[in-house]
């Protein structure tokens, strides 16, 4: 009984075709512009100030000297004081919280019935 079953088997495999039809290497066009865009639902329409197409660090340690996550990421941190480390302030229109964006970017809070659905598990919807 099993010899026959793994025989159909293979002979289904054997003449099955696949289904897909793949179209061959994919290649980038090089009519494709690459350098940067603001985004289309941008408020001011451009790039952010000081902004350089391409990448502006020559090395992630380069990167991570400038880089600020509630202040700056320097190597030397544990070296000096906090007040000698710069600013915890972030730059001009970026914004380290959610609560810091304008009101349309906000979560909007949860009514009481969203959260008896969530704590019912939907049950309390139907009772």
């Amino acid at each position: 009984m099993y010899a026959t079953r793994a025989m159909r088997q293979a002979a289904h495999a054997a003449e099955r075709t696949p289904l897909i039809k793949f179209l061959g290497r994919r290649t980038i066009p090089s009519q494709v512009d690459h350098t940067p865009q603001p985004h289309p639902a941008s408020p001011t329409g451009s790039l952010p100030q000081g902004f350089k197409g391409g990448n502006s660090h020559p090395s992630f340690s380069s990167y991570r000297d400038h880089a600020q996550q509630h202040g700056p990421l320097r190597k030397s941190i544990g070296t000096q004081t906090g007040a000698h480390l710069g600013p915890v302030q972030p730059p001009s229109g970026i914004a380290f919280d959610r609560n810091e964006l304008p009101e349309r970017f906000r979560r909007l809070p949860l009514t009481l019935a969203e959260i008896e659905a969530v704590e019912t598990g939907g049950a309390a919807l139907f009772g």
